[in-house]
């Protein structure tokens, strides 16, 4: 498949707050907004973009793990509670652990390619600041092999990453690695405080990278990483409408207004097996190489990129795996500016999972409306220039340690 077979549309795009420390709003010891709360905010704010929800033909939520973090499964059951508009209209749950957020957005994609629907509404939710750090560590092990749990670190994830890290030390170096983690948490940081839901946007720490290079501690953490290295515990929603032409013409939105999705990756690993290489992201790789390659573009055609920066080891090794620089030197192009704002491809404009948040279902969904509002120039305080030469974005989202791995491809759709 080298194009898509017509066109598919994004619209409407919104974002809760991203919840959780570091946040003025946060306080454990209060009560905070809940699963139904997050959907109906996120839902109801892209109903009234669209005109409301008699223009709704189906709807997809895309939740991960609040089974474990709220007791709650039958998640599609949500979406009648946004607006009784909604009632006996057709409702899905998908879930493909971090990447659950563009898989629902798949998910809309795929209706629309497969004409049952021309109008489908996407939300990405999860809620997990409703247990201890080490307690949700645990639930959000099952993104992985369950049979390695056990033998894995506390802190599953971030010990997975943390061997990463060593691996990548070891084999191409620390100390410039160590400052190029540094870099991508300062331009995380200072993109977060210019996007109002981001998770660090009170952030007012001085000297971030000083901050960053904070000597990791394996004795209470893990052995190549500090928690700066590391995306936050998040809370939030975020939605989007997936329309073909005939869905936008029935929601009145202008072709100004979306963005074409003009082709997407999706790839899976077997997640009973280690990584093949510890230093490289190579499923990441190949479905950001099937977006590319099926939207019949390279990299260098693109303007901007979502990337699924879980920890900065993963930021870096993104930036190889996208092709924009080779194995090795993605700390040098990270530290060289390049990936910041004002750098000549900038990433992560809201500030990714490290500085806006990742709340897991929905970081898809975010890096979707991310794009949209950057390509419709809607970005206010984030938004950066879109060369005329290369109007496409690009998002890819990560399940799992390289498991499963969804990749869009986007343009304005008046490009």
């Amino acid at each position: 498949m080298n194009a898509l077979r017509k066109k598919v549309y994004l619209v409407a795009g919104y974002n809760t707050i991203s919840m959780g420390t570091g946040r003025k709003e946060f306080n454990p010891k209060k009560e905070r907004p809940g699963l139904e709360q997050y959907i109906t905010e996120a839902g109801q704010a892209t109903l009234k973009m669209i005109g409301g929800a008699d223009k709704v033909d189906e709807c997809v939520i895309g939740n991960f793990i609040a089974s474990r973090f709220n007791g709650q499964a039958n998640m599609a059951a949500f979406f009648p509670m946004i607006d009784p508009g909604l009632r006996y209209k057709p409702a899905t749950r998908v879930e493909g652990a971090c990447a659950t957020g563009s898989l629902a957005v798949l998910a809309g994609v795929k209706s629309v390619l497969a004409e049952t629907a021309d109008v489908v509404l996407v939300i990405g939710v999860e809620v997990q600041n409703t247990v201890k750090a080490i307690y949700g560590a645990d639930y959000l092990a099952a993104a992985g092999w369950a049979k390695d749990r056990k033998a894995g670190h506390a802190y599953f994830f971030p010990g997975q990453f943390s061997e990463r890290a060593g691996a990548y030390f070891e084999k191409y170096g620390r100390d410039r690695t160590r400052q190029a983690f540094a870099r991508w948490f300062r331009n995380a940081v200072e993109n977060a405080r210019l996007c109002p839901t981001a998770q660090e946007y009170h952030n007012t720490a001085a000297e971030l990278e000083k901050l960053a290079l904070m000597e990791p501690n394996g004795k209470v953490f893990v052995d190549h990483l500090n928690v700066f290295d590391c995306s936050k515990v998040s809370d939030g929603a975020s939605a989007i409408a997936v329309v073909s032409e005939e869905g936008l013409k029935r929601i009145g939105i202008p072709l100004s207004e979306a963005v074409e999705v003009v082709s997407f990756g999706h790839v899976e690993e077997d997640i009973t097996k280690p990584p093949v290489d510890r230093t490289a992201l190579t499923t990441f790789a190949a479905a950001a190489r099937q977006a590319l390659d099926r939207a019949g573009i390279s990299i260098h055609q693109v303007a901007t990129a979502e990337v699924h920066d879980c920890f900065t080891i993963a930021g870096i090794m993104a930036v190889e795996a996208i092709g924009l620089a080779e194995a090795g030197k993605g700390p040098d192009f990270v530290s060289a500016g390049h990936t910041a704002r004002d750098g000549k491809f900038p990433i992560n404009t809201t500030g990714g999972l490290i500085g806006w948040g990742h709340p897991t279902g929905g970081t898809g969904v975010h890096m979707a409306v991310t794009l949209w509002e950057q390509l419709t120039a809607k970005a206010g305080d984030n938004q950066i220039t879109i060369p005329p030469d290369r109007p496409y974005g690009l998002s890819v989202n990560m399940g799992g340690d390289d498991k499963t791995l969804v990749a869009f491809v986007i343009k304005s759709a008046t490009a």
